[in-house]
């Protein structure tokens, strides 16, 4: 299954220069500028206009309307799976999105490090495929320039979460200067930020292949000799 993953667009989705095609498109977050919904109006209207047979969408601490009013934002979201503490099955694949972070000043979304963050990750099943949160694990794809310091500012309970999974994929944004791919084992962890640090949508959405448990092996795949 092809994933195209997009984040952090803060409602300039529609000055992405190319989405490219596949069969799930993720946003992991910070889909909105103002986060009202008006803001949403619109990017549901244009999540209708691309051709990904799934869509799925969780918050980000500049998405407010899913914090206030989440009842009218799910309402008006019909074009693709919200998930928030929830998850969804596709073809075999096992999602989870959360849409939590660590505190910073005051923002959506956003709860203090420790027991708070340790008990929203305790919900992940322990069978989830492909996790997505907005923000970043401590120390992947989470270096972030504060005053005339980078510090990494993800989270530590939710390193630990992953940890203890056999994840596939796990895509999140939140740090926009920390875009790009990572690994932690055999899990892939994508900084899906479109935004850059300077808050254009410059940065190109990340595609990757990513296979149910089945008697298909990703390794055998990879192998040129595979048939």
């Amino acid at each position: 299954m092809k994933l195209v993953c997009i984040s952090d667009t803060h409602s300039m989705h529609r000055r992405i220069p190319e989405i490219p095609e596949g069969d799930v498109l993720i946003h992991s977050g910070d889909c909105l500028g103002a986060g009202t919904l008006d803001n949403l109006e619109d990017l549901n209207d244009w999540l209708g206009t691309l051709p990904h047979r799934h869509k799925i969408i969780i918050a980000g601490n500049h998405d407010w309307v899913f914090q206030e009013a989440p009842d009218l934002a799910r309402d008006l979201l019909t074009n693709a799976t919200y998930l928030e503490d929830s998850g969804v099955e596709i073809e075999g694949l096992r999602f989870w999105g959360s849409p939590w972070t660590p505190t910073f000043m005051d923002w959506a979304f956003m709860l203090d490090r420790g027991e708070a963050l340790h008990e929203k990750w305790e919900l992940i099943p322990d069978n989830t495929d492909v996790l997505i949160t907005h923000g970043p694990p401590k120390g992947f794809g989470d270096e972030a320039s504060l005053g005339f310091q980078c510090q990494n500012v993800g989270c530590d309970q939710l390193l630990d979460r992953i940890q203890q999974l056999a994840l596939k994929a796990h895509i999140f944004g939140h740090i926009h200067e920390g875009y790009g791919e990572y690994s932690l084992g055999k899990t892939r962890l994508i900084n899906a930020s479109t935004c850059t640090v300077r808050y254009q949508p410059d940065n190109a959405p990340v595609v990757l292949e990513v296979f149910a448990n089945s008697h298909v092996d990703e390794e055998a795949l990879a192998n040129p000799n595979y048939k």
